[in-house]
């Protein structure tokens, strides 16, 4: 596909959310504010990088080896100290510093590098994930299309219209998984990604991208009404 990279793969809304809390929809409030905790972030435990980034298996399409060198290494998974409020099973994004983290047990977490929205789609607040695919089909908005019509030779019929079939050149990559709040789809997603060279930069439309072989790692691992805390500055 010559031109994914053209393709974002969030439900690019276009504009900066007037709300902290995605559930106080029509309410303005303050950004919530970072809460990690005094000493989060001390690494406990890294893998072995050659193997959770290698070639992963048992997929309907493959998910190549990514060179993770080309990452700087606090963007790589692995197992910190948390002292934040929030009980295990949270997912907690902190925009500034590109990363996620997946609360484990009182006092650790998984973190992961992602990619995060740039300038002018950004938000913070807490939401919910009510829906997860599996290498999930995409169809860009009308808004994102008015905005860069170059993407149209890219798109192709799918269940829901036009955009792309899940698969290796789809920009939401292997896993999606969907965030509500205040009863309805927000239109952001926590996904993997065609381009993972991008995981530690602010370069999505408010959307949150991981490596593949990190949203496969947390996916499993993540029921059907997760909390999600998305931090602001």
């Amino acid at each position: 596909m010559a031109a994914a990279s053209a393709l974002t793969g969030c439900s690019d809304l276009g504009f900066q959310p007037e709300f902290s809390r995605p559930g106080m929809m029509g309410q303005r409030a303050a950004p919530r504010q970072a809460s990690l905790g005094r000493n989060s972030g001390r690494t406990l435990e890294r893998p072995d990088y050659d193997k959770v980034y290698g070639d992963y298996h048992g997929e309907r399409f493959p998910i190549g080896a990514f060179d993770y060198r080309q990452v700087d290494q606090r963007f790589l998974r692995q197992m910190v100290q948390y002292s934040g409020p929030e009980k295990p099973g949270t997912i907690v994004v902190d925009p500034p510093s590109r990363h996620l983290y997946f609360v484990e047990v009182p006092g650790r977490a998984t973190r992961y590098g992602v990619g995060v929205g740039r300038e002018g789609f950004a938000w913070s607040g807490d939401a919910q994930i009510n829906m997860k695919r599996d290498w999930p089909d995409w169809v860009p908005p009308a808004e994102m299309v008015a905005r860069s019509p170059e993407i149209v030779a890219e798109l192709q019929e799918t269940p829901r219209g036009r955009g792309v079939l899940g698969g290796p050149h789809n920009p939401l990559g292997a896993r999606a998984m969907y965030l509500f709040g205040g009863g309805r789809d927000l239109g952001y997603r926590i996904h993997g990604t065609t381009e993972p060279e991008t995981i530690g930069t602010n370069v999505s439309s408010g959307c949150i991208r991981m490596v593949n072989q990190d949203i496969a790692h947390l996916y499993p691992r993540t029921a059907i009404g997760t909390e999600v805390v998305v931090l602001g500055a």
